[in-house]
């Protein structure tokens, strides 16, 4: 009697744990966060406030890698955004001023251009996270023959 105790509760821990096994196959990642235009438009909501963990590369590397955060500010497609603290020395970004501009569209990030403390403009690619709270960001620098990478972004929403 005591052997099919045994072999009902080994059978019945698998079926347990097949069941799960199949939960966390099917599950769906999160949808991105949207916003709806008055147009009908949905798109993709890159709105709020992000840590950003910046690190210069390459021509920037004097600038090293420092923490930050960013508010980004939609209006429609478009975004642009701020620094609310100013970067450690020697970088001259302070608080308040643009650090990246572009446009979304409903599959998440359409153009991305980050602006350094200098002001220069770098042409960026992108990878948003499924649930949209994370933006890995690479910035090139288009008018260097190399077009070598000199700023590494992850942006981290709040």
């Amino acid at each position: 009697m005591d052997r099919r105790y045994i072999v009902l509760a080994v059978f019945f821990a698998a079926f347990i744990a097949w069941g799960g096994m199949v939960l966390a196959q099917t599950a769906k990642p999160a949808a991105l966060k949207t916003v709806k235009l008055s147009n009908g438009q949905e798109i993709f909501d890159f709105s709020g406030e992000w840590d950003a963990s910046v690190e210069n590369l390459n021509a920037l590397s004097r600038f090293g890698t420092y923490p930050q955060v960013w508010k980004i500010m939609q209006d429609g497609i478009s975004f642009t955004g701020i620094r609310l603290k100013d970067n450690p020395p020697p970088s001259p970004g302070k608080a308040g001023s643009t650090c990246m501009e572009g446009e979304v569209d409903q599959n998440g990030i359409k153009k991305l251009i980050i602006i350094t403390s200098a002001g220069a403009k770098l042409p960026s690619v992108w990878k948003v996270s499924d649930n949209g709270n994370k933006v890995n960001i690479d910035s090139f620098d288009s008018e260097l023959p190399t077009k070598s990478q000199l700023v590494r972004l992850t942006l981290i929403r709040k």
